[in-house]
């Protein structure tokens, strides 16, 4: 953005560094994603800077660095910044990590004026990020556009909170609610478009996950095409440690990593035949089901173990029986589920043993019921694509 190009308000311009923020996505990951905006008395852009990989410098020191390219004479930016109002979605951290403290390169600069979307809660930082700049004398002014710098770096501050990974839970289904008909078959219920959505989505998590009814009937290979910004590892679900060794998964797990979530009481032969391929197995606890199913895996446990690995978002493409699991083990305090992708075709299946997205126990009662709030509705060709964050997680098995 032109630095004759002035802005309207104070939340046009946080409204920038959130579009800033915006494309790190899928690149800085677990860290958050933050945009900064340098504007002079006039709104003027003097700056814009944005945090682009992990492990690289963060938003405030590369809207500095936009700064001084932009102002190359040292005294044009000295007298710039005597007016100049910094913008950053996230407070500045006060730490050093694989970068500097971003305060330092506040204080530097001669900027008096700091206008923060949001606190940051991380513990090394939480709150002193802003103490060091007022204590230097810099007027902080915290909360402008804060529900939306939320939304934005929802996984991070989940991750921050819970030890959790932000999960995204995806399906595909018709105008009747099947996600298969009754004799398993579900390639393709949506068209390319739909797909071509769910690679973008594949491209920017950091685990997928299916179970094993899903892994066995629709043999997936689980991939980003074309490849995205991150690889994920690929998970199955399976209480028997049972995925098939001729699979596309197991064929391909020295190559994008595997992981099989197993019960402890799999056999310890299926598990050493899954290692000797590549795959990872971890067992975990078993989850007693009160549907008249067999016991499965903790997927809370799963989840925790996922987190422990700095995994921030996570996709769980189904099928009906671990859906149905995700969403029986979740409740409202420390859901499991955080953000619905639903992709409906204009297609009828019939049949009541067909198959629905979400199996289960589910709700008794209609306040119950979980929505997804708020939500976006895209046209893909005929498909109806839905998705938003998911709110009213249901108590019933928590």
């Amino acid at each position: 953005m032109s630095d004759s190009s002035p802005l309207t308000s104070d939340e046009d311009v946080m409204l920038r560094a959130i579009e800033l923020a915006q494309q790190g996505i899928g690149y800085v990951e677990p860290n958050p994603a933050v945009g900064a905006v340098l504007v002079d008395g006039d709104r003027r852009v003097l700056g814009e800077g944005m945090h682009q990989r992990f492990g690289e410098p963060h938003a405030e020191r590369n809207v500095f660095a936009d700064f001084t390219k932009r102002h190359p004479d040292a005294e044009e930016r000295k007298r710039l910044a005597k007016t100049a109002t910094l913008f950053v979605t996230l407070e500045p951290c006060c730490h050093t990590g694989k970068t500097p403290p971003c305060t330092d390169a506040v204080l530097e600069s001669g900027v008096r004026r700091v206008v923060v979307g949001l606190r940051d809660p991380f513990p090394k930082v939480d709150g002193g990020g802003i103490v060091i700049l007022e204590e230097a004398g810099i007027e902080v002014s915290v909360g402008l556009l804060e529900e939306s710098v939320r939304r934005l770096n929802a996984p991070f501050l989940k991750l921050i909170q819970t030890g959790l990974p932000y999960v995204h839970v995806k399906w595909a289904m018709t105008l009747d609610g099947k996600i298969a008909t009754r004799t398993g078959a579900s390639q393709w219920i949506s068209n390319d478009k739909s797909r071509a959505i769910v690679h973008k989505l594949r491209g920017r998590m950091d685990a997928i996950i299916v179970g094993a009814g899903t892994a066995r009937a629709d043999d997936p290979s689980l991939t980003a095409r074309p490849p995205g910004p991150r690889t994920a590892t690929r998970i199955v679900v399976d209480s028997g440690a049972n995925l098939p060794p001729d699979s596309k998964l197991v064929e391909t797990a020295t190559e994008f990593p595997v992981l099989v979530a197993a019960l402890e009481t799999a056999s310890a032969s299926k598990i050493t035949s899954l290692q000797t391929k590549g795959v990872e197995v971890v067992t975990l606890p078993a989850r007693e089901a009160d549907d008249g199913q067999p016991s499965r895996p903790d997927l809370r446990a799963l989840l925790q173990l996922l987190g422990e690995r700095q995994m921030t978002n996570v996709l769980i493409e189904g099928g009906s029986a671990l859906l149905g699991s995700l969403f029986d083990q979740s409740n409202s305090e420390t859901p499991l589920a955080d953000e619905a992708h639903v992709f409906v075709a204009p297609k009828f299946a019939g049949g009541s043993e067909a198959t629905s997205p979400i199996g289960g126990i589910g709700v008794d009662s209609i306040p119950q019921l979980a929505q997804t709030e708020p939500h976006q509705v895209v046209m893909l060709d005929k498909d109806v694509y839905i998705y938003g964050p998911i709110v009213n997680q249901w108590p019933a098995n928590s």
